[in-house]
């Protein structure tokens, strides 16, 4: 049978159930092959659902914008408006708006003028604004004296397929009434955390910690009933997920059964714990928050060769279970920490990636224009990440829902100005934004990486010495070839420079570093490069803290913010932090908008255990480790998933956590489960990444094989390399983190291409193989076969109905295969690989309960 057959077989089977569900199941009972949530929404045959269009969703006309929908149209709609559209269409000029067209409301926006709605939600091609734009329906170019650039028309494209969401009412152009920053600390979020004592309970045997009693007060005050424990193979295989991305091995599953002392899962705990697939496991959730990625994007998507090393850095950081405020202290100002040594400064340095990671215009003409999109980058993931505050959303005006005004906005910018990134890549006409490295320093025990060949290394110095020899003959015949030559120069004498003669590279790093002269920020009126307003001196966000904040005697003042978000007293860091581990946890955060605490996110369902957590965390030594076990012993965490009519008629989201909610695993822990169960997974750390041979272009890549030879391996997923615009499709299909942006939680879809990559990817069809041969080479009986081929994937044994059905394929399976000429061991092996490869298909693999 060809493998073509092979996955119409497979689609076959998952639409007549291959199967049995060994818990009982929600109603109404549904196939485990699909999909297995009990909720109602619409599904295709297959049982998939309709995947979201990215950024989101978009929006229902009438309903009201999310909270990221709104901070795209804050930071890059609006801004844009104001400037370029709103002199000429605004309800506040003095003749009216130029053709009955108003752009600074949102029915204004809609109904258009006398030739049409100016937009029109989730369609751009009908959307005049968009069309204008770009000058094409025959009309003329708007604004008609400066095209707006490719990045900001691909923007308002993306806004109107998200739905166009538009927070804006009413008549626009006014100017808002200045902040009040006293009464914006009235919102919860910039309170501090106060330590209530645990609520008392009705039912006071079911707690078995004070986080218990805060959920169950809440449940038994909306009438709802905890769902009874969750059985141990499902608690196992649940916790085994959580804490390290990985599936438990049957030897694991066994022993757990067997302990039947009162702390055994505990014990299964700490050893989880201290694995470093924790740090790899809970490294990558930073990473997600961190926008990690080993190239710029845009325009002229850049290779970071250097950025592995703080993916590094953020793996050991939790495998260490290093203090959270610390954590972020060395990220915003490592180079300015003391250290006692040259491993520790290393460590130091590396950590300030995080500023130098993020994407950039490196084709910007403009240096000054440069600078101030970089830091305006870096305030955007810092707050974000940091405080779970949209802070760039002030960049052009006041912010329109926060109490930021723009003055503090600059006050950041200041700081960031101040500061010289060095991300490392090569100068060039097609990239005209260039940066070095951070020399590591020499006693600096750190990993060189990816070392080059001695013919690699000479291949490059000759391919560098003929195009230098070429130049001047390209320059004189054809001078738009000589600018590729150039550019091609730059980036090979960069390459070469970065190794030792033997081929080792050297240690170099990408970071940031205060600038000889440190000076304040003024104003940038409407965000515009050359309308300056007043001077505002370094400082901080005013509105989170009624501590004052460290005054900034001398350099750029990231030592002082990195203190000041990393103190106690700051409302938010705790906060935002233990929200995002309770929601990779328990699937949503307490605040479900983990990225967003200001006033347009959402509101806490359990306010005072979301402060009870972040003063333990705090007082507690900010102790990831401490945290998550803390959570994970909790009654709520040991609850099953299982369904209840009543609960789910009051609370059908299960926003107060009467059961644990089903979910599907990401993208790496569905590779890495396959790579798992099919016995080839490599547990030992990828030395540095394959990206380090790169300099230049992402096209470079593309030249030497692509992705597809970059993602070849059999380390865990975390290391794969994470080019922006060239994810890889194990990972992209299954809702990667876009790299570009902080997420603190991803999307959840499933659709039919997933199961389709499933099928037919090669990768999966390798991994389904060689799982057929771990299978073979366990035993000659076709049921004990089957056995461990059940507990490997899902961590128990198939019920008889599961087994019989299993027999039944692979006899009729092999029978196919002989009558096509494929027989004996080659007939076998295909036969067990397509058993193999319907055990990754199935839900049950793909989700935990």
């Amino acid at each position: 049978m060809t493998r073509s057959a092979l996955a119409f077989t497979l689609l076959a089977l998952a639409a007549v159930g291959f199967a049995d569900d060994p818990k009982p199941a929600d109603p109404p009972k549904k196939n485990p092959f699909i999909d297995p949530s009990p909720d109602d929404r619409p599904r295709n045959p297959f049982g998939f659902f309709k995947k979201k269009k990215k950024p989101d969703a978009p929006a229902a006309e009438g309903k009201e914008p999310t909270a990221e929908q709104v901070a795209f149209f804050e930071k890059k709609i609006r801004p844009v408006l104001v400037d370029k559209c709103y002199s000429c269409h605004s309800a506040e000029t003095e003749k009216g708006p130029k053709g009955g067209l108003a752009l600074d409301t949102r029915a204004g926006t809609r109904d258009g003028g006398s030739t049409g709605p100016a937009v029109v939600p989730g369609n751009v091609k009908k959307s005049l604004l968009v069309q204008a734009m770009k000058g094409e329906g025959g009309m003329k170019v708007m604004p008609p004296k400066d095209k707006l650039s490719a990045d900001a028309i691909a923007d308002f494209e993306t806004w109107v397929e998200m739905g166009a969401p538009d927070p804006r009412a009413g008549k626009g152009g006014k100017k808002p009434d200045a902040i009040d920053i006293a009464k914006g600390r009235e919102h919860w979020a910039f309170q501090p955390p106060k330590q209530v004592a645990p609520p008392a309970v009705k039912d006071a045997k079911w707690p078995a910690s004070t986080v218990d009693q805060f959920l169950l007060a809440k449940l038994e005050a909306k009438g709802l009933t905890p769902a009874a424990d969750a059985d141990r193979r499902t608690l196992l295989r649940r916790v085994t997920f959580d804490l390290t991305g990985l599936p438990p091995t049957p030897a694991d599953v066994e022993a757990f059964l067997l302990d039947k002392s009162d702390n055994a899962f505990e014990k299964v705990v700490d050893k989880l714990l201290a694995s470093p697939a924790f740090g790899e496991r809970w490294g990558r959730h930073w990473l997600d928050v961190a926008r990690y990625a080993e190239s710029s994007g845009k325009e002229r998507n850049v290779v970071y060769p250097h950025a592995w090393r703080y993916r590094d850095y953020v793996v050991k950081s939790f495998t260490d279970d290093k203090p959270i405020d610390r954590f972020l202290k060395e990220q915003l100002a490592g180079d300015l920490l003391p250290a006692k040594s040259d491993a520790q400064k290393a460590e130091q340095t590396i950590a300030t990636g995080f500023l130098a990671v993020g994407p950039k215009s490196h084709n910007e003409q403009n240096s000054r224009q440069f600078a101030l999109d970089l830091a305006d980058e870096q305030i955007d993931a810092f707050s974000q990440a940091m405080l779970g505050l949209t802070v760039a959303c002030a960049r052009c005006h006041d912010h329109k829902f926060d109490p930021v005004p723009t003055t503090d906005y600059y006050a950041l910018a200041g700081i960031f100005l101040s500061t010289e990134t060095r991300f490392g890549t090569p100068g060039g006409l097609l990239v005209r934004q260039s940066a070095p490295l951070i020399d590591l320093p020499a006693g600096a025990d750190v990993p060189a990486g990816t070392p080059l060949g001695k013919k690699e290394l000479a291949a490059l110095k000759d391919r560098l010495a003929d195009l230098k020899k070429d130049l001047a003959d390209v320059q004189k015949a054809n001078p738009v070839r000589a600018v590729a030559v150039l550019s091609q120069i730059s980036a090979l004498e960069r390459q070469v420079k970065s190794y030792e003669d033997d081929g080792t590279p050297k240690k170099q790093a990408m970071g940031a570093a205060d600038k000889m002269f440190a000076k304040d920020s003024p104003v940038h009126i409407r965000g515009e490069l050359t309308k300056l307003g007043d001077v505002v001196p370094r400082g901080f966000v005013r509105v989170v803290g009624t501590a004052p904040a460290p005054a900034i005697k001398s350099g750029s003042g990231r030592k002082e913010l990195a203190d000041w978000v990393a103190s106690k007293d700051n409302p938010l860091t705790a906060r935002v932090y233990v929200n995002r581990v309770w929601g990779h946890l328990f699937g949503r955060g307490l605040v479900a908008s983990p990225d967003n605490f200001g006033t347009t996110g959402r509101k806490p369902t359990h306010p005072e255990l979301l402060d009870h957590l972040a003063v333990w965390f705090a007082d507690n030594g900010w102790s990831t480790k401490a945290l998550v076990k803390g959570l994970v012993l909790t009654r709520a965490y040991r609850m099953s998933s299982q369904y209840h009519a009543g609960n789910a008629a009051i609370d059908p989201d299960n926003e107060f956590l009467w059961r644990m909610s089903k979910r599907r695993l990401d993208a790496e822990a569905i590779r890495d489960a396959m790579l798992a169960v099919s016995g080839i997974l490599d547990p030992t750390p990828a030395v540095g990444s394959p990206v380090q041979k790169f300099e230049g272009l992402v096209q470079a890549v593309e030249r030497f094989g692509g992705m597809d030879r970059l993602t070849a391996g059999s380390h865990r997923s975390v290391y794969l390399p994470v080019i922006r615009d060239h994810i890889p499709e194990a990972l992209e299909l299954f809702d990667f983190a876009e790299p570009s942006l902080v997420t603190g939680a991803r999307d959840d879809t499933s659709v039919p291409s997933q199961a389709l990559y499933l099928l037919n990817s090669p990768e999966v069809l390798k991994l389904a193989d060689a799982t057929a041969d771990r299978l073979l080479a366990k035993s000659t009986s076709v049921t004990e076969r089957i056995d461990a081929g059940f507990r490997l994937a899902y961590g128990r044994p198939p019920t008889q109905r599961e087994a019989d059905a299993a027999d039944r394929f692979l006899t009729r399976f092999t029978q196919a295969q002989a009558k096509a000429g494929v027989k004996g061991k080659d007939g076998q092996k295909t036969a067990w690989s397509a058993f193999a490869q319907a055990l990754f298909a199935a839900a049950e693999f793909r989700y935990v309960d």
